[in-house]
């Protein structure tokens, strides 16, 4: 519809374009937004990957505390039936007149403890398996073994110390460091958003009075612009406040990036002192254990020879069964710490035999 001196004209046209329209980054803009984007997207990649360490983290401890609680129900049944042989032993004794009725109650007291603990350490772990079934996904039920834990514990290398680069590979770490590459990226969008900005927009396509005529020669049409676009009526320099918070944003990232590596620190050197501390006593107690074991034979042939009495041998047992549940809960808790180390570098372990981490 046209309006001219003659009146009000009506025609129809019809057009087929595409257009387009390109920004000249020129200040480096979008280069930088692009930059943030990008670090932004690695950081929330590096939180997922926290997540799932700390869910393998979890669930390599809920299998430990399972082969522990494996062991402390093997060590009670063994006491157990150890208790039940020596009990044997002294109703013998006591048929032909060697003991007094004293010495078997002793010892039938004696055999209620390890059987209490048998039922405990059952129902920990079928609690235990239940629990490790939550954690991997699977509906309550029981857990296939792998090596025991004093084979586990024979594979944990000595510490030699962590090289410092390979903190870098911490999933909170790197976030750290992708928040804060995105937040100095932003510093160079907040300044190009106060600069002109030159646009380029093209238009092309077809044009024709007729539809059937749309396509045909001779009806093609363009048409280009260039636009520049710059900020108007803002009070003193343009952009001081967006690039003043795009700075304090960097600032805080800096910040938040250097307590995150302290805390790494802390963290890696915390896991290496208890992982070696906990060997130390692991092997205390497993010479412990050995020398206890002797001493119980040596009541054991004593008592049955008419040497010692019967309270050596309860003596030896408790000490016994006590030393080896002891070493049951250092050995589980060295590979906690073993786990915690592992954790604390971010599952980043060289796998080759020169392993700057650990070695034989």
């Amino acid at each position: 519809m046209v309006f001219g001196p003659f009146g009000v004209q009506t025609f129809n046209v019809y057009k087929a374009t595409a257009d387009g329209r390109w920004e000249l980054d020129f200040w480096g803009r979008l280069r930088r937004a692009t930059q943030a984007a990008r670090a932004d997207l690695l950081a929330q990649e590096e939180n997922r990957r926290a997540v799932e360490l700390s869910l393998i983290g979890a669930a390599a401890t809920a299998y430990v505390d399972l082969r522990a609680s494996d062991l402390d129900l093997d060590i009670a049944r063994r006491t157990l039936e150890s208790r039940r042989q020596t009990l044997a032993l002294a109703r013998r004794r006591l048929d032909h007149g060697l003991i007094s009725e004293l010495d078997v109650r002793q010892f039938e007291a004696e055999v209620a403890s390890p059987a209490a603990s048998v039922a405990q350490f059952e129902r920990a772990v079928a609690q235990q398996e239940n629990e490790l079934s939550l954690l991997v996904g699977r509906t309550p039920g029981g857990i296939a073994r792998g090596r025991s834990l004093t084979q586990l514990v024979a594979r944990i290398p000595i510490t030699a110390g962590v090289p410092a680069g390979l903190l870098m590979g911490r999933p909170d770490v790197r976030s750290a460091t992708a928040v804060l590459r995105a937040a100095t990226a932003r510093i160079g969008v907040a300044e190009g958003g106060w600069l002109p900005s030159i646009t380029l927009t093209g238009e092309y396509g077809t044009q024709s009075a007729q539809s059937s005529h749309l396509f045909g020669s001779g009806t093609n049409v363009w048409q280009a612009f260039v636009g520049v676009s710059l900020p108007l009526f803002t009070e003193g320099r343009p952009g001081n406040e967006e690039v003043a918070v795009a700075r304090a944003r960097v600032d805080q990232a800096r910040n938040r990036y250097e307590q995150t590596v302290l805390a790494a620190m802390r963290d890696v050197e915390n896991a290496l002192v208890a992982l070696r501390t906990a060997q130390d006593e692991t092997t205390a107690l497993q010479r412990q254990a050995v020398a206890l074991r002797r001493a119980l034979d040596l009541a054991n042939q004593r008592y049955q020879n008419g040497v010692s009495s019967y309270l050596d041998v309860l003596d030896a047992q408790r000490s016994l069964f006590s030393a080896e549940l002891s070493l049951t809960q250092a050995e589980r808790d060295q590979l906690v710490d073993a786990i915690a180390l592992y954790v604390a570098v971010g599952a980043v372990w060289p796998a080759g035999p020169r392993d700057p981490v650990f070695r034989r």
